[in-house]
């Protein structure tokens, strides 16, 4: 007898476990997924961009040719926006990287990766809009004048979809006015130029 109930008391007290819901079970289990799938501080100090800044200074010499300007311009938005992507989302899976212990310094790495994206959009932008601006130059072609792209408009037409310009429609839409002087140009005989192909 003392045996029984021996045994009930121990299935008693070991065996009454709490009952939880679909849905506790379910956030719990994506609690864990999404945290162990995210960065840990280490990782997210890697990604600093600090290493911006020289990349950024070339991007300025305006001795350096605007289509190569352009071009390291787009490859750096590109790089740093990657960068403050994987630094949201890995806050954003695992919130406690930006309070436990050494949390200050990946807050001011993520601080200074958007303060490098601002940096290179707006200098990115600044040279995209002002080449946008007069986007055809004239050139001179045995001894006579001829309108030539001051840069390749396809190039262009790549930097204005990756800044995702709100006025970017009109944008284009210069470009493809100047292309049509260009070609207009650039078909005449008396310019000496080959026909281009139309869009």
């Amino acid at each position: 007898m003392n045996k029984r109930i021996l045994t009930v008391t121990l299935l008693f007290s070991f065996g009454c476990v709490k009952e939880i819901s679909s849905e506790e079970r379910l956030e719990r289990d994506t609690r864990r997924s999404d945290s162990s799938g995210s960065a840990t501080a280490e990782e997210l100090l890697k990604l600093k961009c600090d290493d911006i800044t020289q990349e950024l200074t070339r991007a300025r010499d305006e001795s350096k040719p605007e289509p190569q300007r352009i071009t390291t311009y787009g490859e750096l938005f590109d790089k740093v926006r990657d960068r403050n992507a994987r630094f949201e989302d890995a806050i954003s899976r695992n919130p406690d990287l930006a309070y436990q212990e050494g949390s200050a310094n990946v807050i001011a790495a993520r601080d200074s990766c958007n303060d490098a994206q601002a940096d290179v959009r707006h200098d990115f932008e600044t040279l995209v809009r002002e080449i946008v601006q007069v986007p055809v130059v004239d050139d001179y072609k045995d001894g006579k004048a001829v309108k030539a792209a001051r840069l390749d408009f396809e190039l262009l037409r790549e930097a204005i979809d990756a800044l995702g310009l709100d006025d970017k429609d009109a944008l284009h839409q210069r470009l493809n006015n100047a292309e049509k002087t260009v070609e207009i140009k650039s078909q005449d005989p008396a310019s000496g130029g080959r026909k281009k192909r139309g869009r």
